[in-house]
């Protein structure tokens, strides 16, 4: 895999997996409450604060009002995936504008298929899909995806029922199960097998110590020995809960890997290790 240079504000256009360069991490328009390069930011990593998608809690205020008094976490989680089917017709498509006859091979592609998708190819059409929501919503531009990003997160959209605005409502109602269930913390340590650091941007590098330009969207796991079954080395990261996307237990059946946690990007100090 070609990989960029330690310093260099650009990458090679022509290798196909980079997608920009360090002076193009932070896109200049999202849909949060905080801009991106706050967002992305190494001070946001130590200091994090809620994040807030536009909108999204107004407009689903009824699920959380319902949500709030449902004391099982198994319980609001078929609440909530209830509501998914219900509001974004699911189950009916042709309530949400599909046309009779119409094949529904797109049309059925949801949140789930989306997040399981990822666990399966996170460089495929559901992987693309994915970094372009955190991309629209969080405005951090993606930095790696093995293909071409543009065709794939096109090729995931079309035809589809409000895809990204689902998984606007799976983030919010990650944050507010991380509110109940870790709510002393503002981090969480997570782990991440790399077969080698140089494989991101690295801005900083003290011994095992380095600071890093991560995808906007990456697999972590909260298991140090899991971890190490996809690399060499070993990245530990204390990950800010507002930055945490979705995690395994959070629906049944959501992601593959026990302990796997989806991660919004930007830059990270790290550590570094076998």
């Amino acid at each position: 895999m070609k990989t960029a240079e330690a310093g260099s504000s650009r990458v090679p256009d022509n290798s196909g997996l980079f997608c920009t360069g360090k002076d193009s991490a932070f896109l200049p328009f999202n849909r949060c409450n905080l801009p991106a390069r706050i967002i992305g930011s190494l001070s946001f990593q130590q200091h994090p604060v809620p994040l807030l998608l536009d909108g999204v809690e107004t407009l689903h205020r009824s699920l959380f009002t319902h949500l709030n008094g449902l004391p099982d976490a198994a319980a609001r989680a078929q609440r909530f995936m209830d509501y998914m089917t219900v509001h974004f017709c699911l189950e009916t498509l042709e309530e949400a504008g599909l046309e009779v006859g119409r094949k529904k091979k797109r049309a059925n592609a949801n949140y789930l298929r989306v997040l399981r998708g990822w666990a399966f190819d996170s460089s495929g059409r559901e992987g693309a899909v994915l970094k372009g929501w955190v991309e629209s919503r969080f405005g951090l531009a993606v930095q790696y995806h093995q293909g071409a990003y543009l065709s794939d997160r096109s090729s995931g959209l079309y035809g589809t029922n409000a895809l990204e605005s689902q998984l606007d409502l799976v983030y919010t109602y990650c944050q507010y199960e991380l509110a109940l269930s870790h709510s002393r913390q503002s981090h969480i340590t997570l782990y991440r097998g790399v077969n080698a650091l140089d494989e991101y941007r690295i801005l900083q590098r003290n011994g095992k110590q380095a600071v890093v330009l991560l995808n906007n969207v990456s697999s972590f796991s909260t298991s140090r020995e899991r971890a190490d079954e996809f690399g060499d080395y070993i990245m530990e990261v204390q990950v800010p809960l507002s930055k945490v996307l979705a995690y395994d237990v959070l629906l049944p059946k959501l992601l593959r890997g026990e302990g796997e946690y989806l991660v919004v990007g930007g830059v990270y100090e790290v550590k570094y290790g076998t």
